[in-house]
């Protein structure tokens, strides 16, 4: 799956192990492990950037800034605002790739044609809970970073969603889904985007690997009667789409019938018209 081209970001050009993009009005050149080729950089934005990001052989990076770069400025997707930033680890708070799966859940909670009550773990800075919201469906965004939570209530105002039915909580994913089951609460559409490693607000440990499966089995008692979907993201380091997928059928399938699909998901490269791998996503949907 390919996200449709955004108006105020784009994927301008990649080589040598880095993405040249522009968020808004800033060029950000950023390193990415799926960038194995070395074509020739023929876009003079190349020499424009306002800032490079440089990892370091120790671990970890810095950014290394040209021209001024605010600390946080704006993008738009389709009508809803997002903040971003120069962040550390590379990052800018938002995940351009992902807004192929905020259509999709966008489409399928408006074609529910009822109340939809969706759960977002590890929901970061609330891409998908905002495209949910808009759709109608009241959200239950979680995630252990009170700076990401916060940072999504910001989005979620910048949007004109704040007066939407949503539950903003700074929680580990673990615990809180246990507690959810213990109080037998139920959601139309579950997902969730994890890391491959990360602690929650109490020091909890987060390993991908070795946690995902439970976390999965423990989701499953709360899809209600009636449930849309379960979507899980992966990104490239992590599992492969088609393993997630193999894991949402075994969880699923048997007891709840539906289906079971996966693909990649990447962004359109202006440079090339070729299309940037940027992680993966498997659905079970009813």
């Amino acid at each position: 799956m390919r996200t449709a081209q955004w108006q105020s970001y784009e994927l301008l050009d990649t080589s040598g192990g880095e993405r040249l993009e522009r968020w808004g009005d800033v060029l950000l050149i950023r390193p990415d492990p799926q960038v194995l080729w070395q074509s020739p950089r023929q876009d003079p934005r190349w020499e424009a950037a306002h800032a490079h990001y440089h990892r370091s052989k120790t671990g970890g990076g810095s950014w290394e800034a040209f021209r001024e770069v605010p600390r946080l400025w704006t993008v738009d997707w389709e009508g809803l605002t997002f903040q971003v930033g120069a962040m550390g680890f590379k990052h800018t708070g938002l995940f351009p790739e992902q807004a192929v799966n905020w259509k999709w859940m966008e489409e399928k909670i408006a074609a529910a044609g009822r109340p939809v009550k969706i759960l977002n773990l590890f929901g970061y800075t609330g891409g998908a809970t905002l495209a949910c919201l808009r759709a109608g469906a009241s959200v239950t965004h979680v995630d252990a970073a009170k700076g990401m939570v916060q940072w999504a209530r910001d989005n979620a105002r910048l949007s004109g969603l704040e007066d939407r039915s949503v539950r903003w909580l700074v929680d580990d994913a673990v615990k809180f889904v246990k507690r959810e089951r213990r109080r037998g609460s139920r959601y139309d559409g579950i997902l969730m985007d994890p890391p491959s490693y990360g602690r929650g607000p109490g020091g909890e440990i987060w390993r991908l690997e070795e946690d995902l499966h439970g976390l999965v089995a423990d989701c499953v008692p709360l899809l209600s009667d009636d449930p849309l979907f379960f979507l899980l993201n992966t990104y490239n380091m992590g599992p492969s789409p088609a393993s997630v997928a193999y894991l949402l059928g075994l969880a699923l399938q048997q007891d709840r019938g539906g289906r079971v699909w996966c693909d990649e998901i990447g962004l359109p490269v202006t440079a090339s018209g070729l299309v940037l791998p940027c992680g993966g996503t498997a659905i079970w949907e009813r």
